[in-house]
């Protein structure tokens, strides 16, 4: 009874300290955000819903526990040895087994009704006012609207400096891409998630949307964003060696905003390709290419292969010697086209332009001392892309 006791007092005696600490990350995060120790109310019906469910959930748990834990408590303090108590002996009690069976049955029931409504609610993917498929590969996301033309991979924007401690972590580190999703408020947007290699997980936890990216299958997930604003999120899979680098971040805009930039993204896809079409009938200076391959590489390549080119042994090889690319010219331009079957080299060929990739393979055979001193050009990459 005197440990008992003393556990109580501590637990009591830190109680205002907890209280404290949740009230005051409250009120800085503005009421927007409650506490790290809970779920967030989103900024979704739907997500409104999940965080109702849970506290609707979690009091009635407490109520259970004080209920029960309270019977437990006051039954060994009143009917304790030192105060004489005997021990009742008996077998069977029809009328207690046939409470504790129909009040538990009664409470999951009462429980079962809002949630199945709630998830219901969250698998409605019916009539959407647009659809986005979002596919996972290691370690990006890539977004296609399914109503135009606009497509385009989100790599992590945090500076290596910062994941290498060079730097000083920035506000949102690791949460942070060069190219956001974007979609409008007020309208029903569906996703498409699928996965190109292993299982990812496409999570915006103020949409109260988490879905399983699955390679060959599709599941869908829906939001309605009222508010303007930037959310953001990450695979919440654990997906390989940089599952921590594949945040998600969606932009919200209105109507209006939003049209405004579809339309600049299909005039800059339509400016791309014409670009194509001229680099495919000029050549372009080992200084330009040497200059864009370094920046191409540090951003798609150098998380597996390393910035010094030497890769990680018995893992991810090393370019730096290889002979592949000290020799077959061709065969490091398809490798970095199409990837390579059963290993985690992925194909570039949609993420990368024809320009990035000319620049990439050139850098990468004349970068840590290889110096072949070739030159691929645009147009030497359009001829294996095509087999022309």
């Amino acid at each position: 009874m005197k440990r008992l006791t003393n556990v109580l007092s501590i637990v009591l005696g830190t109680l205002p300290t907890f209280v404290f600490s949740f009230t005051a990350q409250a009120a800085e995060s503005g009421g927007k955000a409650v506490s790290d120790l809970n779920l967030r109310p989103g900024v979704t019906e739907i997500s409104g819903q999940v965080y109702d469910l849970h506290m609707l959930m979690f009091f009635i748990c407490v109520a259970i526990a004080v209920v029960v834990f309270g019977v437990m408590f006051t039954s060994m303090y009143l009917h304790r040895k030192s105060r004489g108590a005997k021990p009742a002996h008996f077998h069977e009690n029809v009328k207690v087994e046939i409470a504790w069976t129909v009040v538990p049955f009664l409470i999951l029931v009462f429980m079962a009704v809002p949630a199945a409504q709630t998830l219901i609610a969250m698998e409605d993917t019916t009539e959407p006012d647009m659809t986005v498929l979002v596919t996972g590969s290691q370690w990006k996301w890539h977004y296609k609207y399914m109503d135009s033309e606009v497509e385009y991979y989100s790599l992590l924007a945090t500076q290596q400096e910062q994941i290498t401690n060079r730097f000083e972590k920035g506000e949102n580190y690791l949460l942070e891409v060069d190219r956001p999703l974007v979609i409008p408020t007020g309208q029903k947007v569906r996703f498409l998630i699928t996965s190109e290699d292993v299982i990812h997980s496409w999570w915006v936890p103020d949409f109260a949307v988490k879905k399983d990216a699955n390679p060959g299958f599709i599941n869908e997930a829906w939001t309605k964003v009222d508010e303007p604003g930037v959310y953001r999120g990450q695979c919440a899979e654990l997906c390989g060696k940089d599952h921590g680098f594949m945040p998600v971040v969606v932009i919200a805009k209105e109507p209006a905003e939003f049209n405004t930039w579809m339309s600049e993204q299909e005039e800059a896809l339509r400016k791309a390709k014409e670009e194509e079409q001229r680099l495919l009938a000029m050549n372009m200076s080992i200084e330009e290419l040497m200059a864009e391959g370094k920046r191409v590489y540090n951003t798609a390549c150098a998380a597996c292969h390393m910035p010094n080119g030497e890769g990680l042994p018995g893992v991810f090889p090393a370019l730096k010697g290889s002979p592949m690319v000290m020799e077959d010219q061709l065969a490091h331009i398809d490798i970095v086209l199409n990837g390579k079957a059963g290993t985690a080299m992925q194909a570039f060929g949609k993420m990368l332009s024809l320009k990035e990739i000319a620049a990439v393979v050139t850098y990468e055979r004349n970068a840590w001392g290889n110096n072949t001193g070739d030159i691929v050009q645009p147009k030497d990459v359009n001829a294996i892309a095509t087999g022309e």
